[in-house]
C-alpha cells in the first residue's frame, strides 16, 4: 500500500511542471506561419537583462487553433499561451501586442 502512495505521488509531482507551463502568458514574435500543417513558430522574448544571459532566444512550433492562422503574420509581436499533451504543444489563447 505504501509503495502505491508513493508511485501516485511521484506521478502528480511530473504532472505539476506541465500544468504551470501551460497557465502562463508568454510573448514572442512569430518567425512562421504553416497554414497547410496547422503550425505557427514563435521565437520566444528574450527576458532578464540584456547580456546576461549567454544563449538566444528559443524559438517553439506550434499547433494553432482552426481560424487563427489567417489573422497572423511572420514579425507579428504577440502575447500567447499553450498548452502541452501528449508531446506536443498548443496554442490556446494568442494575440497580438
Amino acid at each position: 500500500m505504501k509503495l502505491v502512495g508513493i508511485v501516485l505521488a511521484g506521478s502528480v509531482l511530473s504532472v505539476i511542471p506541465s500544468l504551470a507551463w501551460a497557465q502562463q502568458s508568454l510573448t514572442g514574435t512569430i518567425v512562421l506561419v504553416d497554414r497547410i500543417n496547422g503550425t505557427i513558430g514563435i521565437r520566444q522574448a528574450q527576458g532578464g537583462t540584456v547580456g546576461a544571459g549567454g544563449g538566444g532566444a528559443t524559438q517553439q512550433l506550434y499547433k494553432a487553433p482552426d481560424g487563427v492562422l489567417d489573422k497572423f503574420h511572420a514579425g507579428d509581436k504577440v502575447t500567447y499561451s499553450a498548452s502541452e499533451t501528449g508531446g506536443k504543444k498548443t496554442i490556446t489563447k494568442i494575440e497580438n501586442q
